[in-house]
């Protein structure tokens, strides 16, 4: 168990995980931005 945690591979996997992990929470909200103001739906124009 002593061999695992000494590791480098178990500490970069880690490192990568935390990464990946902190760039997912900080792009999320700006893919799911909505706009302030509704846009009011128009009708189609009629020819």
């Amino acid at each position: 168990m002593r061999s695992i945690l000494k590791s480098g591979f178990l500490w970069q996997f880690i490192g990568g995980f935390a990464l990946g992990a902190v760039g997912v929470f900080t792009l999320q909200p700006a893919a799911t931005e909505t706009p302030a103001t509704p846009v009011a739906a128009t009708a189609p124009a009629a020819r």
